[in-house]
């Protein structure tokens, strides 16, 4: 009997001697990202292939198909389309502008902002009025305002060190400077293009005429920053300068697209999601590379590493491929609207949408009593040079998911150049460097596992909160 006791215990002992602690997971997820990852692979194929994917585009159904492909390749327990009506806007031939002054044109690079209508036949030809913010034409008043070309020349705050922060203050700029300045009988309006950058890339971007009925709308463009500052001085010398400027964009009726989905399912709670994901969709511009390609193939390759990795799931695990967050966000409501009406329990949401740069932490929306939680795993990624641990915002596609049960989280990389590509013809695979985005695609899969693992409660009994 002593001699049968004695063997069991050293059978725990050796089971327990090579349990695997959460540093092991981690180190053999970072591993496995870095020497045998896909998501470059596979952002190769949707840049260079494929190509940008405005909602509603041929690309953007290419993609769809593509990655329902590749995530059926994993091996998933479940891959599946979930159809979503998604707006159709074409940008239609190349813009073109220039300014006017002293007989001398000067030619300008601009592009349509989304969701814009185009300039009569024949172009837009006006005088500019330059302001800072759509907020001073009020001051101004319709008779300074009617018939001019209003140039809002706001740039991104250079002194924030984050640069979302500095891109949220002039967002508003780009999506209501049109809708504002048709209030006061503008006739087009010209928006700085938000980067961080000087260069001679428009930046395109969603914007909104509101209720505005469709015979009072009046085109939109963005200018780069290089010929903003152009612009800017060529006003000082000559207050009565004309802008010229032609774009032949269109709105269709909405299309039929879809969300990707792909499910781990759960081996203890089966009915409980955690989701992992990025949008489909980009701007036409370039090939969506880090807006958001980046997003999709981490979220592809977070499943994929954990199947690589040996974890099996106690929850079950999504990635899911937003379709339109771009120009509308109807991937992400219907993602939301679906859950709700089958009364699917989410207890995690984790987005990529900042693009393929070095990873720095995560924002959580969540209680205090659970940040308090995540900030014990922080030690864990201190190794890789993971430190941002705070709470803020998510991601847009995840949101409508946000409820008092569920914990959002948003991974964070580097921004200082992100706003350099966002929205531009620069935005590019070239411009997205291999190992930051697979060390990206590894940072995800880390804290998936440990909220697996560990669960979102934070309080199981009243006991202990009496205590």
């Amino acid at each position: 009997m002593k001699a049968k006791l004695l063997f069991i215990f050293f059978c725990v002992t050796i089971c327990f001697g090579h349990a695997q602690t959460d540093e092991d997971v981690l180190a053999t997820v970072y591993k496995t990202s870095l020497t045998n990852g896909k998501s470059y692979e596979w952002l190769d194929y949707l840049s260079n292939t494929i190509g940008g994917r405005l909602s509603g585009s041929t690309n953007a159904e290419l993609a769809v198909q593509y990655t329902k492909k590749e995530l059926e390749k994993l091996e998933l327990d479940k891959v599946w389309l979930q159809p979503v009506m998604v707006p159709k806007w074409v940008r239609g031939e190349k813009e073109m502008a220039y300014f006017e002054t002293l007989g001398a044109l000067t030619k300008v690079n601009i592009c349509a902002l989304g969701g814009s209508v185009a300039t009569p036949s024949g172009g837009v030809k006006a005088e500019v009025l330059e302001v800072s913010t759509y907020k001073d034409l009020e001051e101004l008043g319709e008779a300074k305002v009617k018939g001019k070309i209003v140039f809002i020349n706001r740039a991104l705050q250079p002194e924030l060190i984050n640069t979302f922060q500095a891109y949220g203050g002039c967002s508003t700029e780009r999506y209501r400077g049109a809708a504002e300045a048709a209030k006061y009988g503008a006739v087009g309006t010209i928006v700085r293009s938000l980067s961080s950058r000087q260069d001679d890339y428009p930046h395109t971007g969603s914007m909104s005429y509101g209720e505005l009925p469709v015979n009072q709308r009046i085109p939109s463009a963005a200018i780069s920053t290089n010929d903003a500052v152009k612009l800017s001085e060529a006003l000082k010398v000559n207050k009565n300068l004309e802008f010229y400027f032609e774009q032949s964009c269109q709105q269709f009726d909405d299309v039929q697209s879809y969300n990707v989905i792909g499910e781990i399912t759960g081996s203890e709670f089966p009915n409980e999601f955690i989701i992992v994901g990025g949008h489909l969709d980009s701007w036409d511009l370039g090939d969506g590379a880090h807006d958001d390609g980046a997003g999709v193939v981490q979220s592809m390759d977070v499943i994929r590493l954990l199947k690589e990795s040996g974890i099996k799931p106690k929850r079950s695990i999504r990635v899911v491929l937003f379709m339109n967050e771009e120009n509308g966000l109807r991937g992400g409501r219907k993602y939301a609207e679906v859950a709700k009406e089958k009364n699917e329990k989410h207890v995690f949401a984790l987005e990529s949408d900042s693009g393929g740069f070095t990873p720095r932490g995560f924002s959580f929306d969540c209680s205090d009593l659970m940040f308090s939680k995540v900030e014990g795993w922080r030690p864990l990624f201190k190794p890789y040079l993971i430190h941002y641990f705070e709470k803020g915002g998510s991601g847009a596609d995840i949101g409508p998911l946000k409820n008092d049960d569920i914990v959002l989280a948003g991974l964070r990389p580097d921004s200082q150049r992100y706003f350099d590509h966002h929205h531009a013809a620069n935005d590019t695979f070239e411009h997205v460097n291999k190992r930051e985005l697979e060390l990206g695609a590894a940072t995800m899969t880390s804290l998936v596992f440990l909220v697996d693992k560990y669960g979102t409660e934070t309080i199981t009994n009243t006991k202990e909160i009496k205590d």
